[in-house]
């Protein structure tokens, strides 16, 4: 890949959206990945994929892993039936304009809380709500909607629902749609996760939820629930128990298929942090022009300005290179 290609952001809206596996053997074949399991091999074009989630069990190949780097498929490690993450592997883009840009927005008080009130209004697809509404009641709103669609979905399917309950070291004690919900939205959350990243956002600035590594995801894919996992994962759990997070996590593959989730994904990103449509494909910063070469060091901060990097501040008589910046060269 070249350093061009790094220059520019991966068009994620392309891609396929996610696959799970768990109890495989995955090395590198060709320009693609290969999966192995007791049922035999199948070959995977990864290039076309954003997100792939290893279960337990899995075993990867360090050629198999720079093979889904260099195709910008981000890798996470999580638990059983996909419900945790454990780790994630960076992005494919080199850029750190969009991440700036949010970080900044995030500690300026005044725009951080525009942001808030807009995700929120951005989750009123159906009903657009007006303007000077306090924090408080959207968010007063925001929990009716939710509780309605939760209503909403057990009346269509018959299936009961008792409120939702999730705990993390009880899995199987969880009734049928509490598992599909948790299903869902942990695959909701990978496939966000990988769209943020892959445009060059921080998963871990949120704005809505805070404190977490994963926040930001958190604050998009509640921009989706109502739509996706709810109705998906109540219809799954009407059809009982047998093999329900598999139903579940096929189910949802092809609700953000047909819902056209990884076009929306980044313009929504876009939209609620104020960024100009071409930001993420080309997003301008003071980035001292790393991604022009994407072996050469960043830039320096400098109160007075950006200042470039690899550079030996020492003075020119001075034969030690030990003033220059190594970041970005290969160890």
């Amino acid at each position: 890949m070249s350093s061009l290609d790094l220059h520019t952001l991966p068009k994620f809206r392309d891609g396929w959206s996610y696959l799970y596996v768990e109890h495989c053997r995955i090395d590198r074949e060709d320009k693609a990945i290969s999966v192995h399991d007791a049922q035999g091999r199948v070959v995977v074009p990864c290039a076309s994929l954003a997100l792939l989630m290893l279960g337990p069990g899995v075993s990867i190949t360090h050629a198999a892993v720079l093979t889904l780097v260099d195709c910008g498929c981000l890798v996470a490690w999580c638990g059983e039936q996909g419900v945790r993450f454990y780790a994630v592997g960076m992005g494919e883009t080199r850029q750190a304009g969009n991440l700036l840009h949010q970080a900044r927005t995030w500690a300026d008080a005044a725009s951080h809380m525009r942001v808030v009130m807009k995700l929120y209004r951005m989750r009123f697809r159906e009903a657009p709500v007006g303007e000077g509404l306090s924090l408080a009641q959207l968010r007063g709103m925001e929990g009716i909607r939710v509780r309605e669609s939760y209503a909403r979905a057990s009346r269509e399917t018959g299936v009961e629902w008792k409120g939702r309950s999730y705990k993390r070291d009880s899995w199987r004690s969880a009734d049928p749609v509490n598992r599909a919900l948790s299903t869902a939205n942990s695959c909701l959350y990978g496939i966000c996760h990988a769209g943020i990243v892959s445009a060059g956002f921080s998963p871990a600035i949120g704005f809505i939820h805070t404190g977490k590594m994963l926040s930001f995801v958190y604050d998009i894919a509640d921009l989706y629930k109502t739509e996706v996992t709810i109705p998906t994962a109540f219809r799954e759990a009407a059809g009982g128990m047998q093999g329900l997070e598999g139903r579940v996590r096929r189910a949802c593959r092809d609700a953000i298929r047909e819902s056209r989730m990884l076009e929306r994904i980044v313009p929504d990103v876009q939209r609620a942090l104020d960024v100009p449509a071409a930001g993420a494909e080309v997003a301008s910063d003071a980035s001292g022009g790393f991604d022009v070469d994407a072996a050469a060091p960043g830039g320096l901060w400098d109160p007075q300005g950006d200042v470039d990097g690899g550079v030996n501040f020492g003075g020119e008589d001075d034969g030690d290179d030990s003033g220059a910046s190594d970041a970005g060269a290969p160890g």
